[in-house]
């Protein structure tokens, strides 16, 4: 039999269009669990979006976040395979991507950018994917296809300890420095031993594994390794936490170690964690024609409803900083009414824009508005937008207090935690800072009833948009008084 380069590219693209709306099952199953466990009713409601979001994204065929990832994949090459192809390997899982991410039925979102040092320019079709090859023994090849969201892909961590230092003390360390930005909750990946290299490898790779954290629990006699996992899963979820960083009882879903051979005078420890987007799938092609992607029981999603009963209604058109200022944190809102969207790239310009005296773009106005931190996905079928959650409000931090000082935008809608500096900038203006919830991007996508871009058009994901709201689904993370819900973050690194 040989391999057929029709077949990878269809394969790729087919894997990569299923796991943009479709969880795997040991991930819902696993995130039920963690909602029937959860005593935190913040936390308990970001989980019930997502698992929302995630049947709602199943049914419709449409991304579960905007943020449709760096495509990673995973490759082992059977020795004796015979190929019936012009181009390489690489160049046929690339075109996979290519397809995939501009399928006219579901375009994903184009996050790639070339020349990264310099003009950062999109690629338009999120190719390159990152690539990892592995020659084995057999006669057919054995794919791991994933789609890596930049919140949690940022928050990866290395160090090289001494050899007799604690792995479980630091990574029970760098859990808090990774904020709420990786949209927990999720799973972390830890490699150790090997090289600098090795570490981070082991631990992505380790993401692609299914989750079976429960199973090992039951095991009479678990392995040493399978006894770290579970003391490293108990002590993270004990410090708090919890979903999106609202604080409760499960931060993490499973927690994942390879390990490998290493230099007697090194400890190479790396940290990968998987948010609530997560995405992978395993496949082979052994020449017989197109891979056969896993039958989708629908019977495996919760029947849940959003609780708006304790929801505020809030009229964004004609609210003012003294009507904010009755907010306090943890409140959950219903924003109705008009906002405008910016991220990194926006920021960045509208910043240029008003140092240099320019002001802002013709038809942007942000006076008495909220701006929302989003790059959302195309939109098809007659839809106002694609999927549309936040992006990791942190990375706008040093633009806040110039947007808050010329601006006159009442607050900002982001995901995870806001530094300290700008918390005091928030307080000085009377701002407030809300967040949505990551991984629940097709939900939030229902609530905006208009959209049109209004600015920097040609930056495509990065363009500025208005948005015409009703009962966008929001929390109160840090009020006009400075009051910060992920203070447990500060407290963590204080201990």
């Amino acid at each position: 039999m040989k391999i057929q380069q029709k077949h990878v590219i269809e394969s790729v693209a087919n894997a990569l269009q299923y796991i943009s709306y479709y969880h795997s099952p040991d991930f819902i199953q696993a995130m039920v669990s963690a909602h029937e466990k959860e005593t935190h009713q913040s936390a308990k409601n970001a989980i019930a979006q997502i698992l929302i979001n995630s049947k709602m994204s199943a049914i419709g065929q449409r991304p579960m976040c905007q943020d449709t990832g760096i495509v990673n994949v995973f490759v082992e090459v059977g020795m004796d395979v015979v190929w019936e192809a012009d181009l390489s390997l690489e160049d046929m899982i690339n075109e996979g991507v290519r397809q995939a991410f501009t399928n006219k039925n579901n375009p994903l979102r184009a996050s790639i950018v070339k020349d990264p040092l310099f003009s950062r320019t999109n690629t338009k079709d999120n190719t390159p994917a990152v690539i990892h090859m592995k020659v084995v023994l057999g006669n057919k090849v054995d794919f791991i296809v994933a789609a890596k969201g930049c919140g949690s892909e940022n928050k990866a961590k290395f160090a090289v300890l001494q050899p007799d230092d604690n792995v479980t003390d630091w990574v029970l360390k760098m859990i808090p420095t990774m904020g709420a930005g990786w949209c927990p909750p999720g799973v972390i990946g830890i490699g150790v031993g090997g090289s600098a290299e090795k570490a981070m490898l082991m631990a992505k790779e380790s993401l692609m594994e299914s989750i079976d954290i429960q199973d090992i629990a039951q095991k009479p006699n678990p392995s040493h390794l399978e006894k770290l996992r579970l003391e490293l899963m108990e002590k993270i979820n004990n410090l708090g936490i919890g979903a999106q960083g609202l604080g409760g009882v499960s931060t993490v879903l499973d927690v994942k170690i390879k390990d490998y051979p290493s230099h007697a005078a090194s400890q190479a420890v790396a940290i990968i964690p998987n948010c609530a987007a997560t995405r992978h799938l395993h496949f082979s092609l052994d020449g017989l024609g197109v891979a056969q992607l896993p039958a989708v029981d629908m019977s495996v999603y919760p029947d849940l409803e959003m609780d708006t009963s304790r929801y505020k209604k809030i009229n964004l058109d004609t609210l003012n900083k003294a009507q904010m200022n009755q907010w306090q944190v943890g409140d959950t809102l219903l924003l109705t009414g008009t906002i405008i969207t910016g991220r990194d790239a926006a920021h960045k310009r509208l910043k240029q824009m008003l140092d240099s005296g320019q002001g802002l773009p013709k038809g942007v106005d942000f006076n008495n508005k909220f701006i929302y931190y989003v790059g959302p996905v195309a939109a098809v079928n007659g839809e106002v937008i694609g999927p549309a959650g936040p992006t990791t409000a942190t990375r706008m931090d040093k633009f806040t207090d110039t947007m808050l000082q010329n601006t006159g935008i009442l607050g900002m809608i982001g995901k995870a935690e806001r530094g300290e500096a700008t918390i005091k900038s928030i307080k000085k203006h009377q701002a407030s800072y809300l967040i949505a919830v990551g991984g629940a991007a097709y939900l939030i996508s229902k609530s905006i009833k208009k959209a049109k871009k209004i600015a920097f058009e040609e930056m495509g994901m990065e363009a500025i948009y208005e948005f015409e709201v009703k009962d966008m689904p929001v929390t109160v993370a840090v009020d006009s008084q400075g009051e910060n819900i992920h203070a447990i973050f500060n407290n963590l690194l204080d201990r």
